[in-house]
């Protein structure tokens, strides 16, 4: 069987296909994210009958029904809807949807004399050479004779009639411009598809299979596809832009109605919360935790009906299976669920985004804790499981490397192949953390200059956990300099070590950084530890703070032990330096080893 095939469509035949249902366009309801110019470039390549690509649908695979006979599966667009979109604003009339939720007009002017396009603006919308929304043109109802001697008239020149009508006539011919649309086979799986897609995609441009996912979703009328793709659309638009509330409200008065809007409207009062997802997001973690697997190319067949042992496509799958994702995207947009989880993530010392660089432990993290909760296992437990688990991922880089699909699948599969869930993770701390990791593996791996570096961040997060105040300060801790943009300095200075020969990799070890006062550092300035710390210790002798407020004895030791800095460090000259950076890695993975067993 051919892997696509390719047909020619006019566009008003291939818009009619669209409005019909026989080629469904997924994405109708989301914002249009082409720029006004970006249309009047498509109209005038339509009109001067160059190209403007391919467009590109999916067949459906064909379901048997429950009554043995078999309903054919619509063709899903899965490129080119800015494209449709476009035209259909331009040449139709139609509103889009701009990135607030607000429908408007894309207007495009034409001037036949000169037969060039512009976005309509309040110049050309003034000049009688211009005609200020080629759609009135290209209605049917459209007099062409009339409009041409009207025009002629007003522009004093009645003597090119004839080539204005000819002008106009061509204007009205784009809708006959043919367009390539390739439909690629119903039996293709994603990787299939998505290398087809690529391959004949000029632009290059990578669809993921959360991409299919949603257009398969949201084609499904039926099972109510729509509704859950716009749950999560607004769900996630709602966390970056709160304000656009009342437009979605307004604009899609239907959903507004619907139960799912109560549901998620909650969003618009969330404060740039550590985990704000995106549609990806919401679709794994609904998927991972509903139905025990991380591969979106199987929710795309479960969507599809497939049997995963006869192979055949059955309507019951493709109904249950909507189902169970519409019950599933609800409670990961549950405000209970969503507020219950962060509470879990700070209180396991991840109280900034930036602590935490892979979305996808944050993503699982929430699937762990929604299948746990299905599970009716203890609250306690589930909080423990959760932190433990979001730690240990993040130490072991588990879903930032690789493929974070195959993971999920694997992890989410074993949890709950235990009677008790805790198995697992302890199985898989006795493997990942052993005694070795946290003395010799975490040790290495603090070695580095990388300032973003996971294990140090890990490090940053152990201290909010132990409320540990910043170095050398008396009241401030770690996390209000976190919250509030404090700055890391050098523990030995940047520029003691530049002019002792030290190079940027070195000067710039993690294991050098400490969240420093700015007014502290300052003080600092370049000196070296032995000279500066001497005037620290003195303070606590004469009870006048110079670096910072801390002046007892107790105080100061605590503080260092808290940060992290090896004894001796009051007298360390230039010399003791690489000394003090493995020291310092010790002490480091020492404090993170401790923080991971109070969770």
């Amino acid at each position: 069987m051919a892997r696509y095939s390719v047909n020619n469509y006019t566009v008003d035949v291939l818009l009619v296909d669209i409005k019909s249902g026989n080629i469904a366009i997924p994405e109708m309801q989301r914002p249009f994210v082409w720029d006004a110019t970006q249309v009047r470039d498509l109209i005038d390549s339509l009109y001067k009958g160059f190209p403007v690509g391919y467009i590109i649908v999916w067949q459906n695979p064909s379901v048997k029904l429950k009554d043995g006979t078999v309903a054919i599966g619509k063709k899903v667009l899965i490129d080119g809807q800015q494209r449709i979109t476009a035209m259909a604003a331009a040449i139709v009339g139609q509103e889009v949807l701009d990135s607030h939720y607000k429908w408007k007009r894309v207007c495009i002017a034409f001037n036949p004399i000169d037969e060039i396009f512009e976005v309509a603006n309040s110049a050309n919308q003034k000049s009688s050479k211009w005609i200020p929304d080629i759609a009135k043109v290209l209605d049917v109802s459209f007099g062409s004779f009339s409009f041409v001697m009207e025009y002629c008239q007003k522009n004093g020149i009645m003597d090119k009639a004839q080539e204005i009508n000819d002008t106009i006539n061509r204007l009205r011919a784009i809708q006959n411009n043919s367009i390539g649309v390739i439909t690629l086979a119903e039996d293709l799986d994603i990787d299939s598809v998505t290398e087809i897609f690529i391959r004949i995609n000029s632009k290059g441009v990578v669809l993921s299979q959360a991409d299919f996912a949603m257009s398969k979703i949201s084609s499904n009328e039926i099972y109510n596809g729509n509704v859950t793709r716009k749950t999560i659309d607004y769900f996630c638009h709602l966390l970056e832009s709160p304000e656009d509330l009342k437009e979605i409200k307004k604009n899609d008065a239907e959903f507004a109605a619907k139960p799912e809007f109560e549901a998620i409207k909650w969003a618009a009062a969330k404060n740039a919360p550590i985990y704000r997802t995106c549609y990806t997001d919401v679709l794994r973690v609904a998927f991972t935790y509903k139905f025990k697997r991380g591969k979106l190319a199987d929710l795309v067949s479960l969507l599809s009906g497939r049997d995963f042992e006869t192979r055949e496509f059955k309507i019951e799958i493709e109904e249950r299976s909507f189902n169970q994702l519409h019950e599933a995207v609800l409670q990961a947009v549950n405000q209970t669920n969503y507020e219950r989880y962060l509470m879990i993530v700070r209180s396991a010392g991840i109280v900034k985004k930036s602590l935490i660089r892979s979305q996808n432990v944050l993503n699982f993290g929430y699937a762990l804790f929604l299948a746990l909760r299905e599970r009716k296992v203890d609250s306690n437990q589930i909080e423990k499981i959760v932190r433990k688990w979001l730690a240990l991922s993040i130490l072991t880089g588990r879903y930032s490397s690789g493929s974070p699909e195959s993971a999920f699948d694997y992890d989410i599969k074993r949890f709950f192949a235990y009677d008790d869930p805790m198995q697992y993770l302890s199985i898989t701390e006795a493997g990942e953390l052993s005694e070795a990791y946290w003395k010799v593996n975490l040790v290495q791996r603090l070695n580095t200059s990388v300032a973003s570096s996971p294990y140090f961040n890990m490090f940053l997060v152990a201290q909010v956990k132990a409320h540990d105040k910043g170095f050398l300060s008396m009241e401030i801790d770690i996390e209000s300099m976190l919250e509030n943009r404090g700055d890391i300095h050098h523990l030995f200075p940047k520029n003691y070590l530049i002019k002792n020969g030290i190079v940027q990799a070195q000067y710039n070890q993690i294991a050098n950084y400490a969240f420093i006062q700015q007014e502290i550092n300052i003080k600092i300035k370049d000196s070296s530890p032995a000279h500066y710390m001497t005037e620290v210790i003195g303070q606590c002798n004469t009870k006048k703070p110079v670096y910072g407020g801390i002046i007892e004895q107790d105080r100061l030791a605590e503080n260092l032990k808290q940060n992290c800095i090896p004894d001796g460090f009051e007298s360390m000259e230039i010399g003791d330096y690489q000394d003090f950076l493995q020291r310092r890695r010790e002490l480091m993975a020492e404090k993170i080893h401790q923080y991971y067993d109070s969770l």
